[in-house]
């Protein structure tokens, strides 16, 4: 390798750290979102009203073995209270976390517990109130 090609790979690899650090710090202050579907050990994050969710499972004896936090996300003074979550689902069985706002969320383990993802709670699908735009 020649100098002039370690100093473009080096600014190459430079400008992507840049690229990188600049769309990091632009959404640091928005909290991620993944709804999934998602494979063993991969996390569900989703906010329920005021409540922030992380989820993940892995598959045991061809079910889900979910594991799920729940907690406030409420102003940085107030103290975290969590509550943590242990089921274990068949596949096409769904868990429901609802939160003190009356809004909820479904996860649902997929086929062959190869999957788990956030789904739509009945009531909004029932009344056509889920936006899919």
């Amino acid at each position: 390798m020649t100098l002039r090609s370690s100093s473009i790979l080096g600014l190459t690899a430079l400008a992507t750290l840049v690229a990188l650090g600049a769309a990091l710090s632009a959404s640091a202050d928005e909290p991620r979102s993944n709804f999934g579907p998602v494979g063993p050990s991969e996390p569900i994050l989703a906010k329920i009203g005021t409540q922030r969710v992380i989820a993940f499972y892995k598959p045991e004896a061809g079910r889900c073995a979910v594991m799920a936090v729940v907690w406030g996300d409420l102003d940085a003074k107030v103290p975290y209270a969590s509550t943590r979550i242990r089921i274990d689902l068949k596949p096409g069985e769904m868990v429901r976390l609802d939160a003190a706002e009356k809004q909820s969320m479904n996860l649902l383990c997929g086929a062959d517990a190869s999957t788990l993802a956030v789904v739509a709670p009945p009531e909004l699908i029932r009344t056509g109130a889920l936006n899919t735009d």
